[in-house]
């Protein structure tokens, strides 16, 4: 099933570990334009490695690679490790803190097909191409993937728990998580690592673009480095959390709809042929709505909210091709309802309409609509944890954007390269024990 290994790290300079939280960088697109633009005045953030910009940004990042290596701004461990990484967070309103366990290490690029790594969501093209022309330029990883895998018995937590008593960095996020992370070099520890996952399937919860992007560039380079066992252009960095005992939350990415083409007045007379239409007192509260019935929306529209029911009779109509775990899925009937067959953007256009936005910000929402700017925001419900997992089993996926998994991993804590003279290691000293 699932191989990983340990990974050399690239790393800031020991000198530099008190910048770290001036030195790392959310995923791109959970921050606004602001905090981007903070992100980037910063020369030595990792925000240009991850998103470079230019005219190439490939070879942008490439430059910067080269830079921060020949002035020591990074430096590479000699040894591979396994990366211990806690998460330790407050959901608004809450007191007590909760901590999400996880480790970084590298993992095949294994194909969908296989069905080693599981995805749920639907990808956006040109966000898988421009990280195919990362990888294959500049060969550095500057952010990992999040999967989720099974471990009843929780046997790797006790290792975790035991080297997070001794981090390599601790430091606070742009959103006030706290970040902590260490490592393990014990070969004997590392063996048990590698032999637990070896056994399991491993679930994507963030970062579909990203592996994407790796399997293709796998895929371009095969037949590459004949003989050689352990090649980089194989693997791809992952954050591995445990879905038991852990405190995974994931939270609602909203809708945003921009040009609409007929009056609002029609718009909410085709919508009434679906939905059960009721007017909302307040849009502000919409996102403080329970939406304790499935299939319900909230709809901010000009001045004007409502929350909207899908008729139970109407169900029936629905992606009668799909498997019953995904068929009935908020987001999915969403998609199909309201932008296939009332806004008449088929669902296989909806990937690359510059129309629809998604949004996490409720806030935000609010504001596109009041401004004139978007047409009208759909505020979701966030999905069950269960919910995605039975998507992942099924094989099918949910529209994109469907899940939005917090609190997200921190990018620049540390790089992996996939340059064959970097990545190169005797690893065959820690995967005997996994094979057996």
């Amino acid at each position: 099933m699932a191989e990983i290994l340990p990974l050399k790290a690239w790393r800031y300079a020991d000198a530099l570990t008190p910048r770290m939280e001036e030195l790392t960088a959310p995923l791109f697109d959970v921050v606004s334009a602001r905090q981007r633009k903070l992100l980037y005045e910063n020369p030595l953030n990792s925000i240009h490695l991850s998103v470079p910009q230019g005219d190439d940004p490939a070879q942008k990042a490439l430059e910067t690679l080269n830079k921060w290596k020949s002035e020591g701004i990074i430096h590479q461990d000699s040894q591979p490790g396994i990366y211990v990484y806690y998460q330790y967070f407050r959901l608004p309103g809450e007191h007590d803190e909760r901590c999400r366990k996880g480790f970084i290490a590298q993992i095949k690029a294994y194909d969908w097909s296989d069905q080693i790594i599981l995805r749920h969501e639907n990808t956006i093209v040109s966000a898988v191409n421009d990280r195919i022309d990362l990888l294959r330029t500049a060969q550095i990883q500057a952010s990992p993937t999040h999967g989720l895998y099974e471990d009843p018995g929780e046997q790797l937590e006790k290792y975790m728990d035991d080297a997070i008593a001794n981090p390599i960095y601790e430091l606070e996020d742009y959103q006030g998580v706290r970040e902590v992370m260490a490592v393990i070099r014990d070969p004997e520890i590392i063996k048990h690592f590698l032999s637990v996952l070896k056994g399991k399937q491993v679930i994507l919860a963030d970062g579909h673009h990203r592996l994407e992007g790796a399997i293709e560039y796998r895929k371009s380079m095969r037949g590459e480095l004949p003989g050689m066992q352990w090649k980089g252009f194989d693997y791809h960095l992952m954050y591995l959390t445990n879905t038991r005992g852990n405190h995974l939350k994931i939270l609602p990415t909203h809708r945003l709809f921009y040009g609409l083409e007929i009056t609002p007045a029609s718009f909410l007379e085709k919508i009434r042929d679906w939905f059960e239409v009721k007017k909302f007192a307040d849009p502000e509260e919409l996102g403080a709505y329970a939406f304790h019935k499935p299939h319900t929306f909230g709809l901010v529209m000009g001045e004007q909210s409502y929350t909207l029911h899908l008729k139970p009779e109407k169900i029936d109509q629905l992606n009668l091709h799909l498997p019953e775990s995904i068929r009935k899925l908020d987001l999915v009937v969403l998609h199909d309802v309201l932008f296939a067959r009332i806004i008449s953007i088929p669902v296989a256009d909806q990937r690359n309409s510059d129309q629809i936005v998604y949004e996490r910000n409720f806030s935000k929402c609010i504001h596109e609509v009041r401004s004139g700017r978007a047409s009208f925001a759909v505020i979701t419900r966030e999905l069950e944890m269960e919910q995605v997992l039975e998507v992942c089993r099924s094989g099918e996926v949910m529209p994109q954007k469907s899940t939005y998994f917090y609190p997200k991993a921190l990018g620049g804590l540390l790089f992996a390269s996939i340059k064959q003279d970097e990545f190169e290691f005797d690893y065959g000293a820690f995967v005997a024990q996994s094979h057996q």
